[in-house]
């Protein structure tokens, strides 16, 4: 497992699972002559797409941002259709660290869709269980609201077998959510309506996490956005206001789905000036 130092935080990416997406689907109206030159493709015209949690301690607390895809819970259809190689080990990641599910105290939730929410629950002989039963999951309260009532495009992402065995747990904010002194969830929409990006701050040093709105290093380009995104201007106006100010600034950015860099830092013309790669399987063996 990756880990990364942030001012006296360090955090780790457990193993959430592993998808590979149509290319053309991520990159939107992005020509694929474009969007190639910044992120391998396979021959099926599909791009690797982690699903892999933070985890982080914070003032005692066991924290994840996100949840990973799950386990035992798709279909044969659907693991053909998401390009599923490998399904959340997250009880594994978390043992590596002498830590059980249990254990986990808060969850931030980007957002609801089932690749960061599968892995909130788990299959209970006929019903459905929740993965972590102590931990406060934060979501906002629009995607909390979608969730339970998708609408014709979105129920097909939202699931639920993700959240009616976790519904007691959810705590939901509008606008802003700050979470023990360190954490902030930021309501943006775009990619979902209730969509938000996630800072953490310590050591006077900041990143961002972008979620959906830069699921990828190539997603960087503030007009590159998801042809999955529900209100992709939105998406745009969030990656306008705070891509370009987070560079400035010298913040990092992690990522969710990325399966090449785990966190970076740009310059002001976009040249990598700091990363944290991720260890491929094919690396360790090497």
């Amino acid at each position: 497992m990756e880990t990364f130092k942030l001012g006296e935080i360090t955090l780790t990416w457990l193993n959430g699972g592993d998808t590979f997406m149509d290319g053309g689907a991520m990159f939107g109206v992005v020509p694929r002559p474009l969007w190639t030159r910044k992120y391998p493709v396979n021959e099926k015209n599909q791009i690797e797409l982690r699903t892999d949690p933070i985890f982080l301690q914070l003032n005692g607390k066991n924290i994840l941002i996100e949840s990973g895809l799950g386990k035992g819970k798709l279909t044969e259809k659907q693991i053909r259709n998401y390009g599923v190689t490998e399904e959340s080990k997250i009880e594994e990641s978390l043992a590596e660290m002498e830590l059980k599910p249990e254990d986990i105290d808060i969850i931030c939730m980007t957002h609801l869709h089932f690749d960061h929410a599968g892995g909130l629950t788990k299959r209970d002989g006929e019903g459905y269980a929740s993965v972590f039963p102590n931990a406060v999951i934060y979501a906002s309260e629009i995607e909390w609201n979608e969730m339970r009532n998708p609408n014709i495009r979105s129920r097909n992402t939202y699931w639920k077998e993700n959240w009616e065995p976790i519904a007691d747990q959810v705590r939901t904010f509008t606008g802003e959510q700050e979470i023990e002194n360190s954490i902030k969830m930021i309501h943006t929409g775009g990619h979902s309506d209730g969509h938000c990006i996630i800072t953490i701050e310590s050591g006077g040093e900041r990143l961002v996490h972008m979620g959906d709105l830069m699921p990828t290093h190539a997603h960087q380009n503030i007009l590159w956005v998801l042809a999955y995104d529900d209100y992709p201007m939105d998406s745009i106006r969030a990656k306008l206001e705070w891509i370009p100010a987070a560079i400035e600034a010298g913040n990092w950015f992690t990522f969710y789905h990325d399966g090449h860099y785990r966190a970076l830092k740009w310059d002001r013309d976009g040249n990598i000036v700091d990363s944290v790669k991720r260890v491929r399987p094919e690396d360790k063996m090497s």
